[in-house]
């Protein structure tokens, strides 16, 4: 275990991205960029309807047409069997998986896929989806989780029972399932309280916006050997689900990752590689599918919107006594919403002795929810820390006092019953007090807001193999898809463990063929675990390296010590060889064994959370209700910065989401179930203009079951981000927003309510 809190020579700089030269000259290949000989066009029907059945469906027009090769439908799927699968909050139902991919018996939502086509050219395969003909039954929709959740609103499932409930329902409705937490004695907590805040919020659903569409390439073998090519942050997922829908075994499916323009947890999942793979094993050639825009907003999973009530009481000194919430959330058109994360999170950065969190995951008629970075967690903040805002004027405290005061830190018994294991976040709330800009005088119209979020960050299982060329360079292998720079960091720890130059290591992410067993990318996990593995594969190499130059010297392989890239003699008494370097042993390979290979896979355990706390400055025009960001301070505990240059990245990444998120960004629907904003010129993401400089602070508390003290950065940056905008409008003109998006129409319509009230009092 190397010194968690040392200095490191390679780890902690900021070295050229080994991805930055072919993507920044457009040579990088993506999934969309992919061709292979006799490669068909692959393109799905979608429903116009958000909730309608299936009565018939009729291809075999489009099966006659010239030029098409392959038509599918749902029941060219094998069906699967019903049941929820893995821990309770990632739990997989396949049944429902399976409807996803291709409806059945209904329609879910507008743009649920009905059928595909394989058709030699786009042109032809447009004009085979236009001959397919579906006779519906239109029915009743549902789009708010509210309104999803009434004893009158129309079912997505007859026979849904919610689960989690005692004794179990008899009638049936669109609540999936019911989660409960508790701690302490809620009554005495309320009955310590000076002061109470109870508030209701709601969210709206928003997209990870990532730029690539979904895509894919599929290949499948006369003997139902198949291959996969596509944009995705886990392809061993990708080829697990995609054997599980086809009843195709494992070791037949392999699945080759492409660049990755995007993800933010909106890749984890499949929607094309199955019906890619059914239309080529039934045409007999390579089929692509890309999807359009339109597609990846009406059919991907954007992430729930939630309607939640938030309930806290505090002391006059600043003391949290109670904390209660109680979260709905939209699941979409199946059930697994992650409303049981916004449980757990909620009230996770303080110490609160009495805390109690209840969830629904409501189905309703919209896309399936997916995640979106910390998925379940920047929700219930966006509650949680506007009540603790409101909590701090009701006492007359400083709201970052108020949460440095009863901040989290080892010890502290989390809402789900294990105590915290590491600290963090204090050291992020005292980061944003002692900025300098936290004093700065505001103008009129502005103001100033903070707030924190929590994230529990993923470890699990990673594999890598590490080889040495006979030049003395070094490949890296992992099964990690690349999207916040782990092939830098895989590389910069690799060099660090070596001893070895940077730009000796060249890193790479394998195919399922060559590389052990990997999960996705996502959960901040990637740096922790999978660089465990690669460490672990060069701390046996630096033992064979070290055993070779003891062949080499004929002495005893415990008589060699391995120091900054060379091999040397643990003392004069093992005698006097000069230095041999890592180059010169592998030159000698050949010689002394043989290939100069290792691999290790690991089950990470011992990751540590993700704490951030945020403060930003807004200026409201009263007369438009246009909100505008004037500064955006983010201090974020990243354990060890690797690559310090990546995680700046992270964290002003998640902030300009979180800006989006709080000011502008939601699913627009009709009366008919139909998404009005299915593109980037409706759906409005921020933009440069948009944004202000995003000054980051990393706060370094490093995490000593890691070799170099990482945690996972990727995704607590967006918990705090709304919290922070809604509680610095409302100290800039008093008003206090508890639906998001804060619009310019919405905070003008709060501002005219209270303008008569202000010139009345």
């Amino acid at each position: 275990m190397n010194d968690v809190v040392g200095r490191f020579k390679w780890v902690g700089t900021r070295p050229i991205r080994p991805d930055g030269v072919p993507k920044v000259t457009g040579r990088a290949m993506y999934a969309a960029d992919l061709a292979m000989p006799g490669q068909l066009v692959g393109k799905i029907l979608r429903s116009p309807h958000a909730h309608a059945r299936i009565r018939s469906i009729d291809t075999s027009k489009a099966a006659a047409l010239p030029g098409v090769k392959a038509v599918v439908v749902a029941t060219d799927f094998p069906e699967q069997k019903f049941e929820y699968v893995g821990p309770e909050r990632v739990a997989v139902n396949f049944w429902h998986v399976t409807r996803n991919v291709m409806a059945r018996e209904k329609v879910l939502y507008e743009g649920h896929a009905v059928a595909a086509v394989a058709a030699i050219d786009a042109v032809t395969a447009d004009e085979a989806l236009s001959l397919i003909q579906v006779d519906y039954e239109v029915l009743p929709h549902v789009i708010d989780v509210d309104e999803a959740m009434k004893p009158d609103a129309p079912l997505l499932f007859e026979d849904m029972m919610t689960r989690g409930v005692e004794p179990a329902p008899t009638k049936p409705s669109n609540i999936s399932k019911r989660l409960e937490f508790k701690i302490g004695d809620m009554d005495a907590g309320w009955a310590q309280a000076d002061a109470i805040v109870e508030d209701t919020f709601k969210t709206a659903a928003v997209h990870q916006g990532y730029i690539e569409p979904h895509a894919c390439v599929v290949r499948v073998d006369a003997d139902g050997q198949t291959e996969v090519w596509s944009s995705s942050q886990g392809h061993f997922v990708v080829r697990a689900l995609t054997a599980k829908l086809l009843n195709k075994a494992v070791g037949d499916v392999r699945c080759a990752p492409a660049e990755i323009g995007g993800g933010f947890g909106g890749k984890t999942v499949v929607y094309l590689e199955p019906v890619a793979a059914l239309l080529s094993q039934k045409s007999g050639r390579p089929v692509k599918i890309t999807m359009s825009r339109d597609e990846v907003f009406k059919a991907t999973g954007p992430t729930s919107g939630g309607s939640m009530r938030v309930k806290m009481g505090v002391t006059k000194d600043g003391k949290i006594t109670a904390a209660e919430g109680e979260f709905k959330f939209q699941a979409g058109a199946f059930p697994g919403s992650p409303v049981m994360n916004a449980c757990l999170c909620a009230f996770a950065p303080y110490a609160i002795e009495n805390a109690h969190s209840v969830g629904y995951d409501v189905v309703c008629n919209r896309p399936k929810s997916a995640a979106y970075r910390a998925p379940g967690s920047p929700i219930s903040a966006f509650a949680v820390e506007s009540v603790v805002d409101m909590l701090a004027k009701k006492i007359g405290m400083d709201p970052g006092e108020l949460r440095r005061k009863n901040a989290a830190g080892p010890g502290t018994t989390m809402i789900y019953g294990p105590k915290l294991a590491h600290g963090g976040y204090l050291e992020t709330v005292e980061a944003c007090l002692n900025h300098p800009d936290y004093k700065k005088p505001l103008g009129p119209n502005q103001g100033r807001g903070i707030a924190s979020g929590y994230w529990f960050n993923g470890g699990g299982e990673s594999s890598a193999t590490v080889q040495i060329n006979a030049d003395g360079t070094i490949l890296v292998a992992t099964g990690s898809p690349d999207i916040g720079g782990s092939r830098a960091s895989m590389a910069l720890m690799t060099a660090e463990t070596f001893g070895v130059d940077y730009n000796q290591v060249r890193a790479i992410v394998a195919d399922t063929a060559s590389v052990g067993y990997t999960h996705v990318t996502g959960g901040s996990r990637v740096t922790f675990a999978t660089g465990m593995a690669v460490v672990d594969a060069c701390k046996k190499l630096v033992d064979d390296l070290r055993a070779r130059a003891a062949m080499i010297w004929g002495v005893d392989a415990e008589g060699v010590i391995w120091e900054e890239g060379h091999a040397k003699p643990a003392s004069s008494n093992v005698g006097d060889f000069p230095p041999m370097s890592l180059k010169e042993i592998a030159g000698k390979a050949a010689l002394t064994g043989g290939p100069l290979t290792a691999a290790a896979s690991v089950n990470a355990g011992g990751q540590a959370p993700g704490f951030s706390t945020q403060f930003c400055d807004v200026e409201v025009d009263p007369e438009t209700g246009k909100v505008t960001i004037l500064r955006f301070i983010v201090a974020q505990d990243v354990g060890k910065a690797i690559h310090p240059s990546y995680v700046e990245g992270q964290m002003q990444g998640g902030v300009v989401q979180g800006i989006g998120w709080a000011l502008n960004e939601e699913y627009i629907y009709d009366q008919k179930g139909r998404l009005d904003n299915a593109g980037f010129l409706d759906y409005r993401c921020p933009v440069a203009s948009d944004l202000p400089m995003i000054d980051t602070v990393m706060v370094e508390v490093p995490n000593p079951a890691h070799p170099y003290g990482a945690k996972g950065v990727g995704e607590v940056n967006i918990c705090p981000p709304m919290a922070a905008i809604a509680n610095a409008i409302e100290n800039a003109v008093g008003v206090r927003m508890t639906e998001l998006p804060m619009s310019p129409p919405r905070l003008r319509a709060a501002l005219d309510a209270v303008r008569p009230k202000l010139a009345a009092d």
